[in-house]
């Protein structure tokens, strides 16, 4: 398995598929991910064409066991994020 792209390669990579500089690069990505974050947060849904839907999940109270214990305890209702993969990104992949 191939090493994940850091977010310096991903500011290069982006600068260079859309012939900007880098630093006009990352305020664009650093504006995504901020737009990202604020609407997942409010309990909205993103969905980025190509890639997938990215979301907010909640979770239940539930009871849960502590492996090294065994004792078994309440765990509160939480929120999670979830992402569901874009059919055309699994073909891609897949191809």
């Amino acid at each position: 398995m191939a090493k994940p792209m850091t977010k310096a390669q991903l500011v290069a990579a982006l600068a260079e598929k859309s012939g900007t500089d880098k630093k006009t690069a990352a305020a664009g990505l650093e504006a995504l991910l901020d737009i990202i974050s604020e609407e997942v947060s409010g309990g909205g849904a993103v969905t980025l064409p190509g890639v997938g839907k990215i979301y907010c999940r909640e979770r239940p109270e539930r009871t849960v066991r502590n492996p090294a214990t065994g004792e078994t305890m309440q765990k509160p209702a939480d929120k999670v994020v979830k992402m569901t993969i874009a059919k055309a990104l699994k073909d891609s992949v897949n191809a």
